[in-house]
């Protein structure tokens, strides 16, 4: 399973205090690197910023990253130290994720993050994100549904297939206060060089007014065009947005931008989060990049065909040999399980389908158990 973000700040300190702590970098890490990877480092004389850049440089794919944890584990200082530990064990769950990554099929992975992480059913989604990957395809992704029904859940779908097909998915969650000008500051924090400084907008020439927004929008998905990483960008609970927010027309700027921009391979996705079919409407010229799709709640038959597909796909050491008909009791009671959990609301105040996942996910941990 991909690692989380505290656990590549556990990588870096890694890098800073066994590897990195040396005056040339660059004969260091060569013999841990091929020099096609290291030619492209911008290595500096400060070693926690070559910690990040080589963290960066490594996460644009998963053999990289298996790469960079490889390493670390080989390090004679970090060997005879408790930290050995956490670094193998990180390195095995990157060649997990890197095995699955050339065996499986990644859209139609029913289990996420940390092994147990649901995601159920979205049979549509999961082909049309598979055309939204192809290069030369549509490029804006717009989510419907009803409050509840799993909206805001697909960025976790968009995390475990950027980590294989590598992009990074750039959330900005909406609220009914934001305003054009902070969602664009927000995505800039994202996709901006920080060694760029203030003038990441470009040049201005004297008695220039400040930049529109649609001027900023354009300058947000070049600068996610042409950076080292992959975006997509993420807005997320747009039906949140008061009807004559200024974000809608950022929103119409960041699409048209991406209709425009001239590199199909490189241009980044729009994925729009809660955006209903009776919202603002996109330009009419931008039909032809748009692709839909609505989340809906998931019904008993879509929860038994989840736990038939999981539990069939890595079942415990115990059921490697046993009669079909055993599974089919097992998902026949972790659906039943699952639905009278989903059915059966305590006091923290969650919705039915994120019910549904607490009450899945731990029916996976169960039969794993076994």
């Amino acid at each position: 399973m991909p690692l989380r973000e505290q656990d590549w700040e556990l990588v870096t300190t890694w890098l800073e205090k066994y590897l990195l702590n040396v005056a040339d970098p660059y004969s260091r890490l060569a013999q841990y690197f091929p020099h096609e990877f290291l030619a492209a480092l911008p290595l500096t004389n400060v070693i926690a910023q070559n910690a990040r850049t080589l963290v960066h440089a490594s996460r644009r794919s998963i053999e990289l990253e298996v790469q960079l944890v490889d390493a670390v584990t080989r390090l004679d200082d970090i060997r005879v130290r408790p930290d050995i530990e956490d670094a193998r064990a990180f390195l095995a769950r990157l060649r997990e994720d890197l095995r699955i990554h050339n065996e499986q099929d990644v859209f139609r992975t029913c289990v996420l993050q940390q092994d147990t992480g649901a995601f159920i059913g979205r049979e549509d989604l999961r082909e049309t994100l598979r055309g939204l990957v192809a290069a030369g395809g549509k490029s804006v992704l717009l989510v419907d549904g009803v409050p509840g029904s799993g909206r805001s859940y697909t960025y976790q779908f968009l995390r475990h297939l950027g980590s294989h097909k590598g992009f990074r998915p750039a959330r900005v969650t909406l609220s009914d206060t934001y305003t054009g000008a902070q969602v664009l500051r927000r995505l800039a924090e994202y996709v901006v060089d920080p060694r760029a400084g203030t003038q990441w907008l470009g040049p201005t020439l004297p008695g220039d007014g400040p930049p529109t927004l649609a001027e900023v929008a354009r300058r947000v998905i070049s600068l996610a065009a042409t950076a080292e990483t992959r975006y997509w960008l993420v807005l997320d609970d747009c039906d949140r947005l008061d009807p004559l927010s200024d974000v809608w027309e950022v929103i119409n700027e960041l699409a048209k931008a991406i209709y425009e921009y001239a590199d199909p391979d490189r241009v980044p996705r729009l994925v729009l989060l809660g955006y209903g079919r009776t919202m603002h409407q996109l330009p009419d010229e931008l039909q032809g990049i748009l692709c839909w799709d609505t989340a809906r709640i998931i019904d008993p038959p879509e929860l038994r065909r989840f736990f038939d597909q999981c539990f069939r796909e890595s079942p415990p050491a115990r059921l490697d040999d046993a009669d079909p008909a055993e599974i089919d009791g097992l998902v026949d009671e972790a659906v039943a399980q699952v639905l009278y959990a989903a059915r059966s609301p305590d006091d923290d105040g969650e919705n039915y389908m994120r019910r549904v996942r607490r009450a899945t996910e731990k029916a996976i941990h169960v039969y794993r158990s076994l």
